[in-house]
């Protein structure tokens, strides 16, 4: 006889079932959220323990690696597989979520879900940090702007240098707003320090790793994109072939299908990392209407453009180049967009734009 467990992962306890091959329970219970804990809860059924599954959380890149050392079978699960599957269940406990995972185990009806390397989720959380503290500066900026509106004070053509002077000029006759505005003001300079500190931090990564270098060659494609990409993606032989990446990223449409009368392919699935598809939908807008050069990428995305639309078009170059960087990381190749130009002078503006990298960190 062998044992299935589902494992339904709470921040301090984890409810724990273990059913047969049969699907007969034989074990429901709780223990705390540590691994020996839990290995100590399945002792009886270790000999034979066949699948340990739980549910990929935050919890996940310590829990999940923790469990392998023990010698657990552990299976990282995708959340919105688990979620579809425990929907048929007419209540929801933790109880009944780690007996409906335990039949998922059974069955073997389950997608397992990647857990990155300690050094990626690293990255990853600079990238995260990054992100947050840019949203709380608009956040503020856009509040102050908000806020003088009342007064019909509109702050139209300022830029991001001059902003502060022009407030603070807008309001000096009034001295609450002007002590309300200045306390703002103050939080929103200390958010963009830091924010720049961690960008430049970002960029001396980038500057350093070769990969995310030869990223960069792609027009468009600049720190933050060829860092989240390379984070999001971690390992690249999970993906059997390039152009399903372009899927794991949501930048497929989705296909509603039955009979012989219904066949409809709609919008992307925004599936995966959404950073990720934003900075590769931003690289490919930036291809499309900043760079001027001869580039293969580029024109096919303008004929698209005509047939089409703009954004359709860039939707299609993002998916492009997210094939594209994949295969470059596999194949360890150049971005090469002008296949009339000569090696050496693709090599020679690669250089260059490695030097002007560098050359920020000055």
């Amino acid at each position: 006889m062998e044992w299935f467990c589902g494992l339904d992962v709470g921040m301090d306890e984890s409810a724990i079932c273990v059913v047969d091959d049969k699907g007969a329970v034989a074990l429901q219970t709780t223990a705390v959220t540590d691994p020996e804990a839990i290995k100590a809860a399945l002792r009886p059924y270790l000999a034979r323990l066949r699948r340990l599954g739980h549910e990929a959380g935050s919890l996940s890149p310590w829990l999940h690696p923790e469990l392998l050392k023990l010698g657990l079978p552990a299976v990282c699960l995708e959340t919105l597989h688990v979620r579809a599957a425990l929907n048929a269940q007419r209540n929801k406990t933790d109880k009944t979520d780690a007996l409906g995972i335990a039949h998922i185990m059974r069955t073997g009806w389950f997608r397992k879900a990647h857990i990155k390397s300690e050094a990626c989720y690293r990255l990853r959380l600079l990238l995260t940090h990054r992100r947050n503290l840019k949203r709380k500066f608009l956040d503020l900026e856009n509040a102050i702007r908000h806020s003088l509106k009342a007064f019909g004070i509109r702050l139209n053509r300022v830029g991001r240098g001059g902003f502060a002077q022009a407030v603070r000029d807008a309001v000096a006759q009034d001295a609450l707003v002007s002590e309300l505005i200045d306390a703002m003001l103050n939080a929103r300079a200390a958010l963009w320090k830091e924010y720049c500190r961690l960008h430049n931090l970002v960029v001396k990564l980038v500057a350093g790793h070769a990969l995310c270098r030869r990223f960069m060659q792609i027009p468009g494609v600049g720190p933050i994109a060829a860092l989240s990409f390379m984070t999001a993606i971690d390992d690249p032989s999970r993906f059997r072939r390039s152009r399903d990446v372009a899927a794991y990223f949501g930048l497929t449409s989705r296909r509603w299908q039955s009979g012989a009368s219904i066949d409809i392919q709609g919008r992307i699935s925004k599936a995966g990392d959404a950073d990720v598809r934003r900075t590769l939908y931003e690289a490919a807008s930036a291809l499309l209407t900043r760079y001027k050069k001869k580039d293969k990428v580029r024109s096919w995305g303008l004929a698209l453009a005509k047939r089409t639309s703009h954004r359709k078009a860039t939707v299609a170059v993002a998916r492009k180049l997210a094939v594209i960087m994949h295969a470059m990381w596999v194949d360890g190749t150049f971005y090469c967009g002008d296949p009339d130009a000569a090696k050496a002078d693709v090599s020679a503006r690669a250089a260059v734009k490695e030097r002007r990298l560098l050359a920020t960190l000055a």
